[in-house]
């Protein structure tokens, strides 16, 4: 008769031993800070006690924006998932005179509505509603779903903003069309660098303030909506509000992040957004401009925005370095040759 002898088995302590714990809660939070998604986040806090009381020590966080709703709750689909056509309506009947006053010019929204973003299209939580469970971030991007600015089609339109308490630097980029460049028995007519006369006469400088008064409605609507989360969060050393479009960027440092808590914010009279200060505008166009990979851009247009008066702005060296580094691509390409170009200046009163 055979006897069945049972097997031991023998378990190392070490092999059974959860191999996450052994990895120090300082590579851990590397991990985190390079996955910085908020939504990702959220979902790795539920995994385990352990990372749930370590996501909020992360410092670097990126907040994607579903849409974008009133104070009242309803969708506002015109705001940012489609252009809004209002907008030009209205600030194309107060180009005839550039150099008045903009204080009655107002965003082409409803007046009593407050514009805010909401996280996911599911819940009502705003991004400083979310951001409350981080107690330590550093560097915060925010992403809304679309540019602000409504345009035509085939137009080309960006921009990008520094702010501290208010407006400093802001340069917008601008185009009516980008196509192949022509053949040498196509080519453009001569270009002297100059303005032609035909720019002022077929609504050509209309348009491109049209595109910059909206750029700066944009950035300092942008600008009034990030006081809470700066208020809360005074670990912040940079802050990015971008656009899934690529539209338009406002930027904040360390220096701009301290006047901002250190200075009181100016709300524009006319809408909730904080108030754009007198400036001076240097534009800069070219009929036609040639674009890297054989690529043209009709009707190229550069204008740099620096609040007027003394102690607005940085050095020009400064300046000029914020300027050619604003965009990248082959944008980044046709900024530097259009800054070579004449320079027209004009002045704007604070809106």
């Amino acid at each position: 008769m055979l006897k069945t002898q049972s097997k031991i088995r023998i378990h190392d302590a070490d092999i059974c031993a959860d191999q996450f714990d052994k990895i120090p809660d300082s590579v851990v939070l590397i991990i985190l800070n390079k996955i910085a998604d908020i939504r990702t986040l959220g979902r790795c806090s539920a995994v385990s006690k352990r990372l749930n009381s370590l996501v909020p020590l992360v410092e670097d966080v990126y907040v994607k924006i579903d849409k974008v709703v009133s104070i009242d709750g309803d969708s506002d689909e015109t705001l940012y998932s489609q252009k809004p056509p209002s907008l030009f309506t209205n600030l194309l009947k107060l180009f005839f005179t550039l150099l008045k006053p903009f204080h009655h010019l107002n965003n082409g929204n409803d007046g009593n509505k407050f514009f805010f973003p909401q996280v996911s299209r599911h819940t009502s939580h705003t991004p400083d509603q979310v951001l409350k469970n981080f107690h330590h971030i550093h560097n915060l991007r925010i992403e809304l779903p679309s540019g602000d600015v409504g345009t035509e089609d085939g137009v080309v339109l960006k921009w990008k903003a520094e702010f501290g308490s208010t407006l400093q630097n802001c340069v917008v980029f601008g185009g009516t069309q980008i196509e192949r460049k022509p053949g040498t028995d196509q080519r453009p007519l001569e270009d002297n660098g100059s303005i032609p006369e035909s720019f002022y006469t077929n609504g050509g400088l209309k348009l491109r303030v049209v595109w910059t008064i909206s750029s700066l409605i944009a950035a300092s609507t942008r600008h009034y909506l990030l006081q809470p989360i700066i208020k809360d969060h005074p670990t912040l050393k940079t802050v990015v509000l971008t656009d899934a479009d690529g539209q338009g960027t406002l930027s904040m440092g360390c220096q701009q992040l301290r006047e901002f808590r250190e200075n009181p914010l100016i709300a524009s009279a006319s809408s909730r957004r904080t108030q754009v200060p007198a400036s001076n505008m240097r534009l800069r166009y070219a009929p036609f401009l040639e674009l890297p990979e054989g690529m043209g851009m009709q009707g190229a247009t550069l204008v740099a925005i620096k609040p007027s008066g003394e102690g607005s702005g940085k050095s020009k060296k400064e300046i000029d370095t914020f300027i050619c580094g604003a965009f990248d691509g082959p944008f980044k390409a046709a900024v530097k040759a259009l800054v070579k170009r004449r320079t027209y200046l004009l002045e704007m009163n604070g809106f």
